[in-house]
């Protein structure tokens, strides 16, 4: 009786075990999903304002040079915070490039290296003249205006 058990059981479950990839699948996707690309830095130049605005939040870097010890500093201290800016709908733009003057070059009249955050209006609400640490850009952001109705949105009081 406990043989008949147990290959009733293994039965089972290889036949749960073919079933479950069938059902995680939707109909009709025979291939795999598409790739989300990686949160990571985007060069000014292939920024278009009126894409972004109201969906993402740029947070900005500029410098004279890919090579200024202060973009570098600021690109390293970023890395660590990928996750959680990508989590707040940033995009980290670089612009490392003052010859070709960029749209938000123009527009903004950084001086050597600065950070700006702007908002999802494209605003912009700080200016740092000196690499931010990433959790203080993390900070910075939750208290912007956007991004505290986002979170009441998200659950608001008395729930």
């Amino acid at each position: 009786m406990k043989a008949m058990q147990l290959i009733a059981r293994r039965s089972f479950l290889a036949v749960l075990a073919l079933a479950i990839p069938a059902l995680t699948l939707p109909a009709g996707a025979d291939e795999a999903p598409a790739v989300v690309p990686a949160f990571g830095p985007v060069p000014a130049s292939e920024v278009v304002e009126a894409d972004l605005l109201f969906l993402r939040r740029p947070v900005i870097v500029f410098a004279d040079s890919p090579n200024d010890p202060a973009f570098v500093r600021q690109m390293e201290l970023l890395k660590r915070y990928y996750a959680e800016l990508d989590a707040r709908d940033v995009i980290l733009i670089t612009d490392t490039d003052p010859a070709t003057a960029s749209s938000l070059r123009q527009k903004l009249r950084p001086r050597g290296f600065s950070l700006v955050l702007m908002d999802k209006d494209w605003k912009p609400m700080i200016r740092k003249p000196l690499p931010w640490d990433g959790r203080e850009i993390v900070n910075s952001i939750e208290k912007m205006p956007i991004a505290r109705s986002e979170s009441l949105e998200k659950s608001p009081a008395g729930r």
